[in-house]
């Protein structure tokens, strides 16, 4: 039986940038799924995994993590001589440029980006709530803003931190793929090099692994 363990839900965008790294990294894990729609991720048992009761909480034998960047970090670092090679150890420069990147996945990207999928995506079509068009247009502009910074670095190298697909680009997936089932998609679409590269990463095995769950 599989060692590692990840409570979530497929369809939590945390909880997928846990499992497409587990993915690629082409390793055996369990997965427990939490009912959120009935608030099981603020109750116990799962509120022992994380006091912050939100999903997803990894096991791996007594290793108890959660937030969804630590733990992807964690299996990248731990694993990183299995399957896709997500970090690169033993050069600083590169680790340093994946590094930056990622902090501008957390920083600079997620916030209007995980913001217009709930308003455009989860509210609408899981919760039956109407979008909000101010919050919308005010992150439709933020967002913009930040793939316009992608679309110059993707003149530069294939992908965010250089010409390899790394933990950088990954953590992008799970927002990226609620946004392009929705009309912020124009955001995207409308850069070449920002299109090309949703593409790419969008249809790597693993990732349609993840998707698969949500069926």
């Amino acid at each position: 039986m599989a060692t590692m363990k990840v409570h979530g839900n497929p369809f939590s965008m945390a909880t997928m940038r846990v499992t497409a790294v587990l993915y690629e990294k082409d390793l055996l894990f369990q997965f427990i799924n939490i009912d959120m729609m009935n608030s099981q991720h603020k109750k116990e048992p799962f509120i022992s995994l994380n006091p912050f009761g939100q999903v997803p909480a990894f096991e791996d034998g007594d290793l108890k993590l959660f937030e969804s960047r630590a733990i992807t970090r964690y299996i990248a670092d731990a694993y990183a001589e299995k399957g896709t090679q997500l970090i690169i150890k033993n050069d600083p420069k590169k680790m340093a440029i994946i590094g930056l990147w990622l902090e501008v996945e957390a920083q600079q990207y997620e916030q209007p980006a995980a913001k217009l999928a709930r308003e455009l995506h989860f509210k609408p079509l899981f919760f039956g709530i109407p979008t909000d068009p101010k919050v919308v247009e005010e992150n439709e502009a933020k967002l913009s803003v930040v793939l316009g910074i992608y679309e110059k670095r993707l003149s530069e190298s294939k992908y965010l931190a250089g010409d390899v697909f790394t933990l950088a680009d990954l953590h992008h997936l799970p927002t990226l793929h609620f946004l392009m089932m929705t009309p912020a998609k124009k955001l995207f679409e409308s850069l070449p090099r920002v299109s090309a590269w949703v593409a790419d990463i969008s249809a790597r095995p693993a990732w349609l692994k993840v998707i698969a769950m949500l069926n």
